[in-house]
């Protein structure tokens, strides 16, 4: 085993178990309002699959780490570190947005008008994690 990679791995793990338990949040509220409302299903899919984003910054940042540690430019430790904090602020984004999710699901369920409106909280979520990516890139 190579532990110049433990760096990456976690962000991408990170990224990537944040993503599945958002999703999964996202998705049983999804379920739930679909047994409830005869129309517009595809728009509750849809929003609940938006925590999976944080699976696609973890994996770009696992590339990008692990051809800096193989060039030489970051150290395995620095991996490590940048790896733990931001996989951590990325997981911890996924799981909160699809809890967002699941309320702005069940709202829109209840009034279809505001479903739009629910994105905006959801995008603010988002943020957290993309500067997260931001700012290890900056470290890397």
């Amino acid at each position: 085993m190579d532990v110049n990679m433990i760096g990456p791995a976690l962000a991408l793990g990170l990224g990537c178990l944040g993503s599945a338990i958002g999703c999964g949040i996202a998705g049983m509220a999804s379920h739930g309002v679909m047994s409830r409302v005869d129309e517009n299903h595809g728009k509750f899919i849809g929003m609940s699959a938006l925590p999976s984003s944080q699976a696609i910054y973890g994996f770009v940042l696992m590339i990008i780490m692990a051809n800096a540690v193989r060039g030489g430019s970051l150290p395995a430790t620095s991996a490590i570190g940048i790896g733990t904090s931001v996989g951590l602020a990325v997981m911890v984004s996924a799981i909160y947005q699809g809890m967002c999710a699941a309320t702005g699901i069940q709202a829109s369920a209840k009034q279809p008008a505001i479903y739009g409106k629910c994105f905006a909280a959801l995008g603010i979520v988002e943020s957290f994690s993309l500067f997260a990516f931001v700012f290890a890139l900056l470290l890397i």
